[in-house]
């Protein structure tokens, strides 16, 4: 079989239909508008490599490669921190500059990012009450309503304990805790799980910081009026702050002793 060969940089990467896919609303166009399309594209690119990785942690888990699924979290971990520096890019406009097309944008809104929503479904956090408010292709709906059922990156961990040789039973919580207290009291003993616990945790912070950062953007650009999306704006992406991806990583440390991780 030939193997296949680009013709090209820009024909390997599609450079002509990717630069093609900026189309400013307003008319004549905002100058501001363009970055604000740029942006959200690169963060739906962004969001496709996060899937991508966190698909692969789920089949690194079945496979009992702990290192791999660190590994692969490490990545997460370094696009997380681009997408923090890129909120700093988008402040860079004013509020007036948004204002001057974001009614070009009703009713589209970040909140209906469906890869967004189905990385957090990925990550654990199954909350469908926003399902009704999304306007979403039929594929779209699908593949968050799979992500609903088919195993997410908790459960990814919970096979790796398993292999490792912790009972985890129901309820699931305490075992996992009880796994935790384990691994942190004596990181030298369950080295790779430690590592792995690690960068899950740092994962979990970074996703939080993000939307930390989000919410402040959005209030520094339109103050607590309604989203584009029909959505509360500030108040809802406020309350989204207490999701966490991996609780029992973060109440675990609240068990520790003296003997051990937590010792002071």
């Amino acid at each position: 079989m030939e193997k296949k060969k680009a013709e090209s940089y820009g024909a390997y990467l599609k450079i002509p239909e990717l630069l093609a896919l900026q189309q400013p609303l307003s008319d004549p166009a905002e100058h501001d508008e363009m970055l604000f399309i740029v942006i959200h594209q690169v963060y739906e690119l962004w969001f496709k490599l996060l899937l991508h990785e966190a698909t692969a942690i789920l089949g690194a888990a079945g496979r009992g490669e702990t290192r791999r699924c660190s590994r692969h979290f490490r990545r997460i971990i370094e696009i997380q921190r681009v997408l923090l520096q890129q909120i700093s890019v988008l402040e860079t406009m004013t509020p007036a500059d948004f204002l001057r097309f974001r009614d070009h944008l009703n009713p589209a809104s970040g909140f209906q990012s469906h890869q967004f929503r189905e990385l957090e479904f990925l990550s654990g956090m199954k909350d469908t009450s926003t399902f009704p408010h999304l306007k979403l292709l039929p594929e779209d709906r699908a593949r968050l309503e799979r992500r609903l059922v088919e195993p997410d990156l908790r459960d990814a961990f919970d096979q790796l304990l398993g292999i490792a040789g912790f009972v985890v039973s129901e309820p699931r919580h305490d075992a996992r805790i009880a796994a935790l207290k384990t691994i942190y009291s004596s990181p030298s003993s369950h080295h790779d799980l430690y590592d792995l616990c690690e960068a899950m945790i740092e994962y979990d912070e970074n996703f939080q910081l993000w939307r930390y950062h989000h919410v402040l953007m959005v209030e520094r650009m339109i103050g607590h009026k309604i989203g584009t999306g029909g959505s509360e704006g500030v108040g809802y992406l406020t309350a989204t702050l207490k999701k966490r991806c991996f609780p029992e990583l973060w109440e675990a440390r609240s068990h520790l002793g003296s003997g051990g991780y937590g010792g002071g």
